[in-house]
């Protein structure tokens, strides 16, 4: 099954945005993240409706980052490109009847539910300033290593 990586999709585009003083086409973002402009568009729908990016129509116009870093969270852009639940894997339920499947949910449920609560903990706890933070290290370092 494939993974559903809008969330590093929308994080790398974002932190191009935050490092470039023009705006970006949705073009030029397909190009980057090798997908169709109507995907970018759609996926970065969200993301305007959000407040976190604006989109400015004509010559010069395009996709740019319009959120303050340091207020926004790796959560809010997951909800904001409408990502999936956290987890894909959950209980069933067809059958609340069976024993074996209330001994099954029983012990799936609470380990979920626990998981879920650490990654939203942790998604909740860096923001777009971290982020781009830790890109601005790794490009010095990079810079470092080259000279």
């Amino acid at each position: 099954m494939r993974s559903d990586s809008r969330l590093s999709r929308m994080l790398h585009v974002l932190l191009h945005m935050a490092r470039h003083d023009a705006p970006f086409t949705s073009e030029q973002l397909a190009q980057m993240l090798r997908t169709n402009p109507v995907v970018v568009r759609r996926t970065m729908a969200g993301l305007r409706d959000a407040g976190y990016v604006r989109s400015d129509k004509g010559h010069g116009g395009g996709w740019s980052i319009a959120c303050d870093l340091h207020k926004v969270t790796l959560l809010d852009i997951h909800r904001a490109v409408g990502g999936p639940n956290i987890f894909a894997i959950g209980v069933e339920s067809d059958n609340p009847e069976c024993a074996v499947e209330r001994a099954v949910n029983a012990a799936l449920d609470g380990a979920l539910r626990e998981a879920e609560a650490i990654l939203i903990a942790r998604l909740g706890a860096v923001s777009l300033a971290d982020l781009a933070q830790n890109f601005d290290a790794l490009c010095s370092q990079h810079e470092a290593m080259a000279n």
